[in-house]
């Protein structure tokens, strides 16, 4: 394991996150992508960009407002418009931007739309005084309103999002640190996870001991928490609900949270008491598919060639690719959930993409058990290394766990493999039983 997590704090006896480092890596990352692309300037919307170029961040609140923007000319420094006092913020906590924070907004989500004409012209005057404003503007995402109105101001935008995706796909050491460091969050969020389930539990009480252990641990951000109980397994809903556990469910979850920006998604399937026969042979297949993927993992692989080892969707009660989507599946992982690369059947023999030293990336499996309702769910995290992989999520996964009270019957421990109905659990048939208990009690049936 070569992968080092440390406390959260800062300290000055150990080298620990360096975050200059980790802000002038990221931010001469895309400058030289942008230098060798056709493109003269970037302009983004997304707040996830926004991080990664400027190192600024106002608050989850702000993710899906599209509010702030920031500017990337060729050859130049960025420049960021920020919401209201948020500017003044960064000029006086933030000494990398300074004077180039500056107060600005967008459209509200068209909630004010004459904003579009402002944005434009802010965005013209920048690139005219550098020269670059003939030569085309990446944008990552935009609102129409912002689209035609720097196309009126004579502004060539094109699809600016791949560069980024480029540019983030590929981590450095501080990114990487930061990552494991989520992960090690969410360890300890399935630890009290397995010792709170039993039956009575609701769903969303398990999404609220969740966030509680990961934001008390200094978690920014709790993304979601998936959790699917019982007949709710099989299809795949992947959304919560106020469900009670029951003693033999099978209860899969995924943790999704950032820490200073950087995110997990992460896996793991429980039973609460015993598994079925069907439940334990799923888990078994679920976690064959994972491994069997990761063990391809280095250098040089492609996308195609890790997600040949994956059942066609028809094989697990699918019609289509499309159909079964994101269950046997893998994505990059960095201040945002998905990044490049893919891992899909449906799109990764048509597009693969070559494995790189430095990718972060998720790989996850489900496999439906033959008796129509349980499944299992697994996702591990890795760090694509110079000969291999290392996986970083690190809470136990290689065989399925029973969580919940353990019971004490006269013959010794309850099964913990057993079918939920008690009756189907008879080594002896019941007639056969009866019989037997009344002969020896001397009574003829």
């Amino acid at each position: 394991m070569g992968i080092k997590t440390y406390g959260l704090m800062g300290v000055d006896w150990e080298a620990r996150v360096d975050y200059e480092r980790l802000r002038r890596e990221r931010l001469a990352r895309v400058k030289g992508l942008l230098k060798q692309s056709e493109l003269g300037s970037l302009l983004c919307f997304d707040m996830n960009n926004i991080r990664y170029i400027t190192a600024t961040h106002i608050g989850t609140w702000a993710m899906d407002k599209l509010v702030r923007f920031c500017l990337l000319p060729q050859d130049d420094e960025p420049l960021l418009w920020d919401f209201g006092s948020a500017a003044r913020h960064h000029q006086l906590y933030c000494p990398w931007l300074g004077e180039r924070s500056r107060a600005g907004i967008s459209t509200l989500r068209g909630a004010y739309p004459e904003r579009a004409r402002d944005v434009a012209r802010k965005i013209r005057v920048e690139l005219e005084a550098r020269g670059l404003h003939r030569e085309p503007v990446g944008v990552d995402v935009v609102e129409p309103p912002v689209l035609f109105a720097l196309q009126e101001e004579g502004l060539r935008v094109v699809d600016g999002q791949p560069l980024m995706q480029e540019a983030r796909k590929i981590k450095t050491q501080d990114e990487i640190t930061l990552l494991a460091t989520a992960c090690m969050m969410v360890d300890a969020a399935y630890e009290e996870l397995y010792k709170f389930l039993r039956p009575g539990v609701r769903e969303n009480e398990c999404v609220g001991l969740v966030a509680k252990i990961l934001y008390d641990l200094g978690s920014e951000h709790v993304e979601g928490v998936n959790a699917i109980s019982g007949e709710r397994c099989n299809p795949h809903p992947h959304v919560y609900t106020d469900r009670v556990l029951r003693p033999g469910d099978p209860v899969y979850f995924d943790i999704l949270h950032s820490f200073n920006g950087y995110r997990t998604c992460y896996y793991r399937t429980f039973v609460v008491g015993s598994a079925s026969p069907a439940m334990v042979d799923a888990y078994k297949r679920c976690r064959d598919y994972l491994d069997a993927a990761i063990s391809l993992i280095r250098p040089g692989v492609t996308t195609a060639d890790v997600v040949k080892v994956w059942p066609r969707a028809e094989e697990f009660g699918f019609a289509n690719e499309e159909a079964a989507f994101a269950l046997q599946y893998g994505h990059g992982v960095g201040l945002s959930i998905w990044e490049k690369p893919i891992f899909s059947r449906l799109v990764s023999f048509d597009h693969p993409e070559v494995i790189e030293e430095g990718m972060v990336f998720a790989l996850e499996t489900f496999w439906p058990a033959r008796d129509g309702w349980s499944a299992a769910r697994i996702e591990e995290q890795l760090v694509v290394t110079k000969d291999g992989c290392e996986v970083i999520t690190r809470f136990p996964a290689e065989t399925l766990l029973v969580a919940g009270t353990r019971y004490w019957t006269v013959d010794g421990p309850l099964p913990t493999t057993r079918e939920v109905q008690s009756q189907l659990n008879r080594t002896t048939p019941p007639l056969e039983a009866v019989v037997a208990s009344a002969a020896v009690e001397g009574i003829r049936p």
